[in-house]
C-alpha cells in the first residue's frame, strides 16, 4: 500500500483534517512531520468540535496509529495539555508515538520569538510567537535540543548550557530582559521526562516497517506551500518544509515511496500573517467570505485575510508538490452570491504573468485579473455526489479543475466530518 502526502496547496488553513477523515478507515498511520503548535486543524464530528494544534487528526480516528516526525518541533507542554484535553473528551490518545530526534521548543525560545517580532516593527513577519522559528533555527546551527536528550540529564545540561550562553547575551544586552537559568530549563523538561518515555520511538523505523508491511500511511503537513520555506512567500513563511518533499526529510522515508499527493485548496483563498496576497479582499467581499467561513485562527483565532481563489497558486502548488489530486473545501461558504471571480493570471508592470513570479517583489505587486462565474442561492450542504450540487456549483468546480492544473477529486460542502462529495478515489 502507498505512502500519501496531504498538503495545503495555499497559505494553510485549508481543511487538510477533511481529506484525512476521508480516507478515515482505510488509513494505518497517520504522520505529521512538520511544523510545531503555530497551525492547528479543526475538525467536526457529529456535534462535536475538535481543535488540534500540535496533533495530527487522525488521533481522532479509531485504529489509526497518530505519529509525531523528526521534521516536528514539540512544546511538551502544549503537548500533554492537548493529550489530556482528548482524554476528557473520551477519545483515545494510547496509540501516539513520537519521535526520538523531534526537537524540543524551549522556554527561552518562545520568550525569542515575542521579543524579536516586536524589535522588527513595521517589519514584522506575523509569526504565532510560539517558540517556532528559534527551534528550528537552533536545530539548522546545531544547538537544537531533541527529546532523545530529555533521558540523558548530562547531555541535556550540557546543551541548554550551550544555547543559552548566545541567548542570554541577546535578551539581556539587546532586548533588555533577563537573563534565563539553565537550571530553569532542566528542571522542566525534566519534568515530563517519565510521561514521554513510553511514546518515544525511532518512528522512521517504525514507518518504514509498517509500509513494507503493507499498511497505508498518510502524512500530513502542517501549514502550507505557499509557507514552505524554500518555495513559499519568503521571508513571509514558516520555519520547516511544508511541501511534500518535506514529508521525507521529516519522518526518514524515501521519496521513491510516495505514490499519491492530495493538495487542498479552499473554493476561495485565505492567509495568516503578512507577506503577498494578490486577490486579498478588503471590502464587503472579504468581509463575507471571513464571517461565512468562519475564517479565524485555529491556535490564534487571528482574522484571516481573505480573497478570490487564486489559480496561478494552485498551479505552482501542483508543480511543486506533484499534486495528483486537488481536495476543494469550503463550497458551501460561495452559496448565496450573484457572481463569482476568479483569478486566473496577474498583471505585473503592465505584462500579463500566467505563473506565480519567482520574484516577490514582482508577486508583491501583482495585480489579479479575473474571470466571472456564474454564482448560486441553494444550500448545498446535503449534497454527497457531484449531481446533487446544483448546476452552476458544478461548473464552477469543473472551471477551477481546468485552471489549476490537476482533477478535483473530492469537494468539501460543509463543516461536517462527513459534508463531502467524493468524484474520484483518492487512492487510485
Amino acid at each position: 500500500m502507498p505512502a500519501i502526502v496531504i498538503v495545503g496547496a495555499q497559505w494553510g488553513d485549508e481543511g487538510k483534517g477533511k481529506a484525512t477523515d476521508l480516507l478515515g478507515s482505510r488509513i494505518d498511520y497517520v504522520v505529521k512531520f512538520n511544523g510545531g503548535n503555530n497551525a492547528g486543524h479543526t475538525v467536526v464530528i457529529g456535534d462535536e468540535k475538535y481543535a488540534l494544534h500540535l496533533l495530527p487528526s487522525g488521533i481522532l480516528t479509531d485504529g489509526v496509529v497518530p505519529v509525531i516526525a523528526n521534521g516536528v518541533v514539540i512544546d511538551i507542554e502544549v503537548l500533554f495539555h492537548e493529550l489530556a484535553a482528548l482524554t476528557a473528551r473520551g477519545v483515545d490518545v494510547s496509540k501516539l508515538v513520537v519521535s526520538a530526534n523531534a526537537h524540543v521548543i524551549t522556554q527561552y525560545h518562545r520568550t525569542l520569538d515575542k521579543v524579536t517580532e516586536r524589535f522588527l516593527g513595521k517589519r514584522q513577519i506575523g509569526t504565532t510567537g510560539r517558540g517556532i522559528g528559534p527551534s528550528y533555527a537552533d536545530k539548522i546551527n546545531r544547538v537544537g535540543i531533541r527529546i532523545q536528550d530529555l533521558f540523558d540529564e548530562n547531555i541535556l545540561r550540557q546543551k541548554v548550557e550551550g544555547a543559552l550562553h548566545q541567548k542570554n547575551q541577546l535578551l539581556v544586552k539587546l532586548y533588555n530582559r533577563r537573563a534565563i537559568s539553565v537550571d530553569e530549563i532542566v528542571a522542566d523538561l525534566l519534568s515530563y521526562t517519565e510521561r514521554l518515555r513510553p511514546l518515544v520511538a525511532d518512528t522512521g523505523l517504525l514507518l518504514n516497517q509498517a509500509l513494507d508491511a503493507g499498511k497505508t500511511v498518510l502524512f500530513e503537513g502542517g501549514q502550507a506551500t505557499m509557507l514552505d520555506v524554500d518555495h513559499g512567500t519568503y521571508p513571509f513563511v514558516t520555519s520547516s518544509s511544508s511541501t511534500a518533499g518535506g514529508a521525507s526529510t521529516g519522518s526518514g522515508i524515501g521519496p521513491g515511496r510516495i505514490e499519491r499527493v492530495i493538495g487542498i485548496v479552499k473554493a476561495y483563498t485565505t492567509r495568516v500573517g503578512s507577506g503577498p496576497f494578490p486577490t486579498e479582499l478588503l471590502d464587503e467581499s472579504g468581509e463575507y467570505l471571513r464571517a461565512k467561513g468562519f475564517e479565524f485562527g485555529t491556535t490564534t483565532g487571528r482574522p484571516r485575510r481573505t480573497g478570490w481563489y487564486d489559480a496561478p497558486v494552485a498551479r505552482y502548488s501542483a508543480r511543486v508538490n506533484g499534486v495528483t489530486d486537488f481536495v476543494m473545501t469550503k463550497l458551501d461558504v460561495l452559496s448565496g452570491l450573484e457572481k463569482i471571480p476568479v483569478c486566473v493570471a496577474y498583471e505585473v508592470d503592465g505584462v500579463r504573468v500566467e505563473e506565480v513570479p519567482v520574484s516577490q517583489s514582482d508577486f508583491h505587486h501583482a495585480v489579479p485579473i479575473y474571470e466571472e462565474f456564474p454564482g448560486w442561492q441553494e444550500d448545498i450542504s446535503a449534497a454527497r455526489s457531484f449531481d446533487d450540487l446544483p448546476r452552476n456549483a458544478q461548473d464552477y468546480v469543473l472551471a477551477i479543475e481546468a485552471i489549476s492544473g490537476c482533477r478535483i477529486s473530492a469537494i468539501g460542502v460543509g463543516p461536517e466530518r462527513d459534508a463531502i462529495v467524493v468524484r474520484h478515489d483518492l487512492l487510485n
